[in-house]
């Protein structure tokens, strides 16, 4: 089995997690994967706090969180955020996946 690679956060997803974790009770954004979705697996990305057995990925006190089942679906993949015309959302671009659904939080291996 191939070692799994910590996912790469861009300094603009860092800098939108300190402004949304600013006044927040939970300190640190977690990407994790789950079953489901329409393509098999979606993406749950969501304000946490760390747990012992999280990958914690930091930069200036700023922590994105990983947990040990999903580090695998996102191994070397990067997470970004995105400000588009339909709206602003973290974006993951994932090259484990081989093929997503049109909302860009489904994907398939």
């Amino acid at each position: 089995m191939e070692l799994a690679l910590p996912p790469k956060v861009t300094e603009r997803a860092f800098s939108r997690i300190a402004e949304i974790t600013e006044d927040a009770e939970a300190k640190c954004l977690r990407v994790a994967v789950e079953g489901g979705g329409c393509s098999g697996f979606q993406y749950d990305i969501k304000l946490d706090n760390p747990t012992d057995e999280d990958l914690v990925i930091e930069r200036d006190g700023i922590k994105v969180l990983v947990d040990p089942v999903s580090l695998p679906f996102l191994s070397n993949a990067v997470i970004d955020y995105s400000e588009e015309l339909i709206g602003a959302r973290f974006v993951i671009d994932n090259p484990n996946a081989t093929s997503s659904c049109g909302c860009g939080t489904s994907f398939s291996i």
